[in-house]
């Protein structure tokens, strides 16, 4: 990343491991990382910050919506945020895809999220 403001990601994984490696290899890689456990606390932050420019999310997680409902609720409410999903359990449908939307599968490489993102921001 250059001399420019880092992009802000909000991530949302339930596994506290798995959200604090992926938050921190971000860092390393020069964004600026929200954390959420849930899609409750996530929505709470996208309705508290202007600024999220990528939403991260698990598909499986506990609480009112899964990752699928939480990136068509985003995709509604909040347009401009890209999205990509991650899943070591299912990979979604096309259908089941927000518009625009990135699958990676887990396992993932650290690498391989910061890169997706670079090419979502172009």
């Amino acid at each position: 990343m250059t001399n420019e403001t880092p992009a802000t990601v909000l991530v949302v994984e339930d596994e506290a491991f798995l959200l604090f490696a992926i938050a921190d290899e971000l860092r390393e890689a020069g964004f600026h990382v929200l954390e959420a456990s849930n899609a409750d606390q996530a929505i709470r932050i996208l309705e508290s910050r202007q600024d999220i420019a990528i939403l991260f999310t698990d598909i499986d997680m506990p609480g009112s919506m899964d990752g699928l409902r939480l990136s068509a609720a985003v995709r509604d409410r909040w347009p401009p945020v890209k999205i990509i999903i991650t899943s070591g359990k299912q990979q979604p449908t096309r259908d089941a895809m927000p518009s625009g939307g990135v699958f990676l599968p887990k396992p993932y490489a650290p690498q391989a999220v910061a890169a997706t993102i670079q090419g979502l921001l172009g």
